[in-house]
């Protein structure tokens, strides 16, 4: 999980850098590089591309593809604090959703840390009076969306491959948005062409890495470590942007660290 959350991290800058591009597009472009790396790799490795579960693994598709709309969209048409602070409300939807899908309890003091995280990136990300209702529901859905893909995932853990898992997000998202793509394509340069690679690349291997952390990790515990994907914003940012840590970025960080930290040393509550 920390390595997807640094390769996610990385994205959200790539992302950010093609604002200019119709977000349907970037997800076209993304989706095409993953499908065609999963494609690859399972054939290669002789698994049988469409899983046992069929059903299931369509909504994750199908859930995956609006939260990856949802959560692009948010990166490229508001300020990029913004879109991050909504994003990362999606591990408290899958913990709140695993309580139901999964059937994966959480002691009482849990939902005090994620309140804190939640705090947290409030503080560190600060919120913007200038999104809209749209784009505040759109992120909301995206995160909630990312909440009940998560859960699929850790519901389909013993019996379909990870990269199974993964090929479905882009066998359902292309179908989607290739429409959209071909009613409103916006010609990218050959820097666009670069960022929308990076994108592909570095989205499939945090998908790889984050999957194979759902199918084999309590999700109570590891939805919590997606919060380290603002410290790792707020590093980039340092180092490459210059970006200076305010009093209400240090609380934040505190805050997030120390949520994590301890929800990480909970004992899972015992399930029924």
């Amino acid at each position: 999980m920390l390595i997807a959350g640094f390769l996610f991290a990385i994205m959200n800058v790539c992302v950010k850098q093609v604002s200019h591009l119709p977000t349907m597009e970037v997800v076209l472009f993304r989706s095409i590089i993953s499908l065609a790396i999963c494609f690859v790799i399972l054939k290669k490795l002789q698994i049988p591309l469409f899983g046992n579960n069929k059903v299931l693994l369509s909504i994750r598709g199908i859930a995956g593809c609006i939260g990856l709309i949802g959560s692009f969209y948010t990166l490229q048409n508001i300020p990029l604090a913004s879109a991050v602070t909504i994003n990362y409300l999606s591990p408290m939807f899958t913990a709140m959703l695993g309580i139901f899908l999964v059937k994966q309890r959480l002691r009482p003091i849990q939902y005090l840390y994620f309140v804190m995280a939640i705090g947290g990136v409030l503080a560190l990300k600060g919120f913007d009076s200038r999104i809209s209702m749209m784009d505040l529901t759109i992120g909301l859905t995206a995160a909630l969306s990312a909440g009940l893909a998560y859960n699929i995932i850790a519901r389909l853990k013993t019996s379909e491959h990870s990269l199974v898992i993964i090929f479905y997000f882009p066998l359902v998202t292309l179908p989607i948005v290739s429409i959209f793509t071909i009613l409103d394509w916006h010609s990218p340069s050959s820097t666009d062409y670069v960022y929308l690679l990076s994108i592909g690349l570095l989205s499939q291997g945090a998908q790889y890495y984050m999957t194979r952390s759902y199918q084999q990790a309590n999700l109570g515990k590891i939805a919590s470590l997606n919060y380290l994907g603002v410290i790792y914003a707020i590093t980039f940012g340092y180092f490459f942007f210059g970006e200076q840590l305010n009093s209400h970025s240090t609380i934040g960080i505190v805050l997030i660290l120390l949520a994590v930290v301890l929800n990480f040393l909970t004992k899972p509550a015992i399930q029924k």
